[in-house]
């Protein structure tokens, strides 16, 4: 079954620098998450993830709690990380950020390929609704970097 991939571009007025550094945030993407209860339950669990650290994160997703382990395996500060899951309901995936300074804005690319469980079940679930569901998840997490970076939340998070 092939990857379902989702292409993402948030342009935020703030320094590349500091945008890069929010979206490694433990405690703001806790934030951002708050709707599915999303906690950091194991590996790093607050602060910022650096590159060869997991994190497990519980969260309420469809109805049902799960548990989601990436690691950061790739990083060139500030403009890129790569995170993918070593552990959880996915068959696979990988998320890369991307960071470009664009005049006194920073442009915020986001390339997230999954892959759905359980066969030809986890491809029905996905061109019905879970390629939506991801996309607005993410959505959501980019309007809270977003919002936080612009303003002045940040000081309190890095």
């Amino acid at each position: 079954m092939p990857m379902s991939e989702i292409h993402l571009e948030t342009i935020i007025s703030a320094p590349l620098e500091r945008v890069f550094d929010l979206s490694r945030s433990i405690d703001l993407h806790k934030l951002s998450a708050a709707h599915t209860n999303e906690e950091a339950i194991a590996g790093r669990t607050t602060g910022l993830i650096e590159l060869g650290e997991n994190v497990t994160w519980r969260a309420k997703h469809l109805g049902v709690y799960q548990n989601l382990t990436v690691e950061i395996v790739k990083m060139d500060k500030p403009t890129m990380f790569e995170d993918i899951m070593i552990k959880g309901t996915f068959k696979s995936m990988r998320h890369i950020h991307r960071f470009i300074k664009d005049g006194s804005n920073t442009k915020m690319i986001d390339e997230f390929e999954f892959e759905s469980p359980l066969g030809i079940l986890g491809k029905i679930a996905n061109s019905i609704f879970l390629k939506r569901y991801m996309t607005k998840f993410l959505i959501v997490r980019n309007n809270e970097i977003k919002r936080i970076a612009e303003g002045e939340e940040w000081k309190q998070l890095l």
